[in-house]
């Protein structure tokens, strides 16, 4: 698959701001229907396999091992349940229209997609069972996928930031998705061949930890064109989700002074302000020396308040979950 851009395609493109969860879901469908990648998604198949229940069994009618799935089905928007209810409220007609799009390139026809086909109301059904599939596989994972995103923005923002648009398409997936501008070539695992031409409407990079190795794909016609990326896997800790401000650096709340000490506590607001930022960064922001910073953020880290990634010769600072629910519970104090 090639992805033909142009200068103002570049400059219109840009990274989700998180990890989709009923794509997760979609790659998990997928994942559960083969028993490849072993070693990074097997525990979690068997943890899945628990959870199985009957009214999950229409997902895997639609949500094949490979290729595509009903295009009304294709839900990859920031918020579950904005998902669902554009799932639940799909009108009767493009339901139709969908599953028989999508039936013309199957060999054979599900029973649940013929049921659907003849009841095309019974969609409500069908999202009741996204609902719990999501719930029962996704859900509990989810502070997890978000750590691990966390991480891997604050890298490639770097990245970006460091050396530009170019460096940043290089080093998405660079198996499968190979940068020779103005082209990107993708290989997925259906094999798909064709152009796309983004016709100046950017490209969306999605991020995805079940959608590991192949890029995923969509280009709607009354959207943005999307593609997804893996978080990598070279990182030796994990990141929280980007904290919310927490207050001007000089003052840390009292309730967090008190429980910390200032400084440490003003470290540990300047590492939720500045997710990602280096030790030096550490320091100016909170107006204290290197080694004075390496040293409290090396206590904040031991006591499972802040994180710490390594990116080239540099170590990058962020808030861990503990991290953030106390700046939280600090600030609303």
């Amino acid at each position: 698959m090639r992805i033909h851009f142009t200068a103002q395609d570049l400059a219109r493109t840009r990274m989700a701001s998180g990890v989709r969860p009923l794509l997760e879901l979609e790659i998990g469908i997928r994942l559960l229907q083969e028993r490849t990648h072993p070693a990074r998604f097997d525990a979690w198949r068997q943890r899945a396999a628990e959870h199985m229940n009957p009214r999950m069994s229409p997902l895997f009618s639609f949500i094949p091992s490979l290729g595509a799935t009903p295009q009304f089905l294709g839900l990859n928007g920031p918020d579950v349940a904005e998902d669902l209810e554009k799932l639940r409220s799909t009108p009767a007609r493009q339901v139709s229209a969908d599953l028989a799009a999508w039936l013309s390139e199957q060999e054979q026809v599900p029973k649940a997609a013929r049921r659907l086909l003849d009841t095309p109301r019974l969609v409500g059904h069908l999202a009741d069972a996204v609902e719990y599939a999501h719930e029962q596989i996704i859900a509990p994972y989810w502070p997890r996928i978000t750590q691990l995103h966390a991480a891997d923005r604050a890298l490639r923002l770097k990245q970006m930031a460091d050396h530009g648009i170019d460096r940043l398409l290089r080093e998405l997936n660079p198996r499968y998705l190979k940068w020779a501008p103005p082209v990107l070539h993708m290989t997925t695992a259906s094999g798909y061949d064709g152009d796309l031409f983004l016709d100046g409407r950017g490209l969306l990079l999605v991020p995805t930890v079940f959608g590991a190795h192949y890029p995923l794909f969509d280009h709607p016609e009354d959207g943005r064109p999307w593609v997804s990326f893996p978080i990598r896997d070279g990182f030796r800790s994990t990141l929280a989700p980007v904290a919310l401000t927490v207050g001007a650096l000089s003052d840390a709340p009292a309730s967090l002074r008190a429980l910390l000490g200032r400084t440490r506590a003003v470290v540990l607001c300047a590492i939720a302000e500045n997710p990602g930022c280096t030790t030096s960064q550490l320091a100016a922001h909170a107006r204290i020396s290197p080694a004075s910073a390496s040293e409290h953020a090396s206590v904040l880290r031991n006591g499972g308040l802040s994180t710490l990634t390594r990116y080239g010769k540099h170590v990058l600072h962020s808030p861990s979950p503990t991290g953030q629910a106390l700046l939280d519970s600090a600030t609303q104090a």
